[in-house]
């Protein structure tokens, strides 16, 4: 057998001294990369990087005062300190004012000239217009009313006791049979448009006529129209049928000027009127389109309203 060169074992051995140097360095580095990164070297390394940043102290907002709700009868103590005026404070206490008192003007016969009717128009109050059926001027002035915003009534004529008197066109008269009865009515109620209601134009006598009363407000309730008894007979029974059938309706309290060219007898007339309103909370007065009426009724407004006295359409006095 042939022996081994020697200087093949010697290259043989030194390589193996040079791996087993080239692995431990590996395994040293592995080791070193190790404990860099997972082992206590890990802690230097970030207080090398830089200084934590200093902590900074947040302060909690203060919680919010819950509010509950007051239990009902307990007051909430006052506050001490200077107290701050209320606006209240600065308004004085008025006591309650007494019952107020309402009077309700109707100027009778209307419609046969427009001339008074502009006049009471012009006034400053909310008078109540009668217009009778028929006349030549009867549409024109219920119209300059409405216009105007004042109420109106239909001035109906009925049968009056005596001789004396006139006979009006559109006239109610106990011997009228039913359906003549019923078609005045319907006649007379169109020549007035607008209309709220009726009062009577004399009818003394018709007033007193208990089946004439039943006919009349029977219609009058169909159509929804309120009744004013102006109380030309202290017989009448015109109201008390009115309840009966359930219209709302109204007495006259006081005719304003039966003296009609004496301005003072109705100034006296309008001073009554405004006691019973005073007296009773309202109260309804009748005058005529007469010069003296209509300059004492102008004079009595501004003493109404100084009088603490509202003149009202007379529907606000009517139930």
């Amino acid at each position: 057998m042939a022996k081994k060169s020697p200087a093949k074992g010697r290259s043989k051995g030194k390589g193996s001294k040079y791996d087993r140097w080239i692995t431990i360095g590996i395994v040293l580095t592995l080791v070193a990369i190790a404990l860099s990164l997972w082992g206590p070297l890990r802690r230097f390394r970030i207080s090398e990087e830089g200084k934590p940043a200093q902590q900074v102290k947040t302060v909690e907002p203060a919680p919010k005062k819950q509010i509950t709700p007051e239990k009902p009868g307990k007051k909430k103590p006052e506050e001490k300190g200077p107290r701050v005026a209320k606006q209240r404070d600065a308004v004085p206490i008025v006591k309650p004012s007494e019952k107020a008192a309402l009077v309700a003007i109707v100027i009778d016969d209307l419609g046969q000239d427009l001339k008074p009717a502009r006049e009471i128009v012009s006034l400053p109050a909310k008078v109540t217009f009668a217009v009778m059926p028929g006349l030549p001027q009867s549409r024109k002035v219920a119209e300059l009313a409405i216009q105007n915003n004042r109420e109106v009534l239909l001035h109906l004529p009925m049968e009056y006791r005596g001789k004396n008197g006139k006979p009006a066109p559109g006239m109610l008269r106990s011997d009228m049979t039913p359906m003549d009865f019923l078609n005045t009515i319907s006649d007379d109620v169109a020549s007035v448009p607008g209309a709220v209601g009726v009062n009577n134009h004399e009818g003394s006598l018709l007033t007193e006529n208990k089946e004439a009363m039943k006919f009349l407000m029977a219609e009058l309730k169909a159509r929804d129209l309120l009744f004013l008894d102006s109380l030309t007979s202290p017989k009448s029974v015109a109201y008390a049928t009115a309840k009966e059938f359930g219209v709302k309706a109204a007495k006259r309290d006081v005719f304003l000027d039966n003296e009609s060219d004496n301005e003072e007898y109705i100034h006296g007339q309008f001073e009554e009127l405004a006691r019973i309103a005073k007296e009773h909370g309202g109260a309804i007065g009748i005058g005529h389109p007469h010069p003296a009426t209509i300059g004492a009724l102008r004079t009595w407004i501004a003493e109404a309203n100084k009088q603490g006295i509202t003149i009202v359409p007379l529907s606000r006095l009517i139930q």
